[in-house]
């Protein structure tokens, strides 16, 4: 087994605690607390970083609506975009370095962590092309007056926004929000998850170093529970951003409704995948295959369910066994590794479970469920493939957030698409077929805020992302997340 060497900047980092960055100020929490980062490869303790608690959340939340209020309200919009467009370019020249913080602290394999940092960049480039585009417009009305009248409308930024983002994409669930948030000229408190605070530290002084102004962008590290429900709570939080479980946004869309403060939230899915009899099965076998055990299966997106034609079950299961076996299990240091740790003890115990659970409720295992024995540390676990022929076990109907697939046949085009739909989640779905009628027909009728053909996990930052039902509210990306950052002001002149 070989082990990446880690950049000197690594090191470097990894010798300092993290801190808060609070109004252009690293700082320890005002309590003193800390917390442990666990590399989940070899459960080594990489760093420790602030354990942020209500009194620091008071004062984030203060230096984001000062630097709202103040400097950065008096920004131009081209100047919000070349910052923006710096920030990327620091992302691009830190690039491997965001990648190995990435893997230390998630566990994914280091080419997965290269691609989510090189994605980052991409992103933020997206979003720097939005300030000098975020436009009014004039609307021809019609007073009972019968005096003319000037109607025109404003685009402005929100306010003060509360970003909380999940372990999965560390890095990339950051920029997806704090890319609107600087676009639009709103200022953001950042709260990443207590399992992968590193790389948004690296983030924030990346954007310290870009030159945005203090109080822009604050960071808080530590644990959700000490920190999710003051800031949804706060008064002078004007929008919250959530990814996370279903559960979760719940609290926090209540915790909202204090201030009626704007709520996005991105949640759980259970997202089935189709097999039509004309694919091609290769392909969609591997298509598959990839949909669920890519990051280890914590992925939101997940293909969890799959649907495969009765005339093709036997060699899609026997393509997806194989694909299974071949993953090289690993530290995700290890160039080799395909397939890393999951995150934490508590989602290794939760996968396991589930792989309990549904072989005593009848599906059977058809490869996978098991401990690698030659990984003796670690959360590592064995990609696995279940048949369950009645669609009742609760490895068919629940969220593992685990390399765990599901695979259910059909044989009636009229039940598929209820049993398909039949989720409380709707944030994705795809299909695998060579007929272009039957593929736009079945994109039309299912209930899910992403339809792949033909392929899987595609997104684009121009093209917008989010979930139909308990999947969530709103749309992250394009043009749509714009709306989600900003008010529309109605100005009437009478011009009599």
């Amino acid at each position: 087994m070989s082990t990446l060497q880690l950049l000197p900047e690594v090191r470097a980092f990894l010798s300092q605690p993290g801190k808060l960055f609070i109004g252009g100020s690293w700082q320890a929490a005002r309590d003193g607390g800390d917390c442990p980062v666990e590399n989940p490869a070899d459960l080594s303790i990489v760093n420790t970083v602030a354990r942020a608690g209500e009194a620091d959340v008071n004062d984030a939340v203060a230096a984001a609506k000062a630097a709202f209020e103040g400097p950065w309200r008096q920004c131009s919009a081209v100047r919000r975009s070349l910052l923006m467009l710096r920030l990327a370019e620091l992302l691009e020249q830190h690039n491997e370095e965001l990648a190995q913080l990435i893997t230390l602290e998630n566990g994914k394999p280091i080419a997965n962590a290269r691609g989510e940092a090189a994605s980052a960049a991409n992103i933020i480039r997206y979003f720097a092309g939005w300030p000098t585009k975020i436009e009014g417009s004039t609307v021809p009305v019609s007073p009972a007056s019968g005096n003319p009248m000037l109607n025109y409308t404003l685009r402005e930024p929100v306010g003060v926004c509360a970003l909380i983002v999940p372990w999965n994409f560390p890095l990339t669930m950051c920029v997806w929000k704090l890319g609107p948030v600087l676009a639009t000229g709103c200022t953001a408190i950042l709260k990443p998850a207590e399992q992968t605070p590193l790389v948004a530290i690296r983030l924030v002084q990346l954007v310290e170093a870009a030159g945005f102004p203090a109080g822009v962008v604050n960071l808080l590290t530590g644990q959700g529970s000490r920190i999710g429900s003051p800031l949804a709570r706060h008064p002078d939080v004007d929008k919250i951003a959530f990814t996370g479980s279903t559960e979760v946004g719940r609290l926090i869309a209540q915790d909202a409704t204090g201030n009626m403060k704007k709520v996005s939230l991105e949640l759980g899915g259970k997202s089935p995948n189709i097999i039509l009899p004309d694919a091609d099965i290769k392909r969609a076998a591997k298509g598959a295959a990839d949909g669920i055990f890519y990051n280890q299966g914590q992925v939101c997106t997940a293909g969890s369910r799959l649907y495969v034609h009765e005339s093709v079950l036997e060699p899609v299961l026997d393509e997806l066994s194989r694909h299974a076996r071949s993953h090289v299990i690993g530290p995700g240091l290890d160039p080799a590794t395909t397939l890393g740790p999951v995150v934490s003890l508590r989602q290794l115990n939760t996968v396991q479970g589930y792989l309990r659970r549904g072989v005593e409720e009848g599906a059977e295992l058809i490869c996978g469920g098991q401990r690698p024995e030659h990984l003796e540390q670690g959360h590592f676990i064995e990609p696995s493939v279940f048949l369950d022929r009645q669609e009742r076990a609760c490895v068919a109907r629940e969220e593992i957030f685990g390399p765990v697939l599901t695979v259910m046949s059909w044989s009636e085009p009229e039940e598929l698409v209820a049993r398909a739909n039949d989720s409380p989640y709707g944030l994705a779905a795809g299909l695998w077929t060579n007929d272009l009628r039957a593929a736009h027909r079945l994109a039309a009728q299912l209930k899910a805020g992403s339809v792949w053909i033909n392929c899987w996990n595609v997104v684009d930052p121009a093209s917008p992302f989010g979930g139909y039902k308990q999947s969530g509210w709103g749309r992250e990306m394009g043009k749509n997340v714009i709306d989600a950052y900003t008010e529309t002001k109605s100005v009437y002149v009478d011009l009599a």
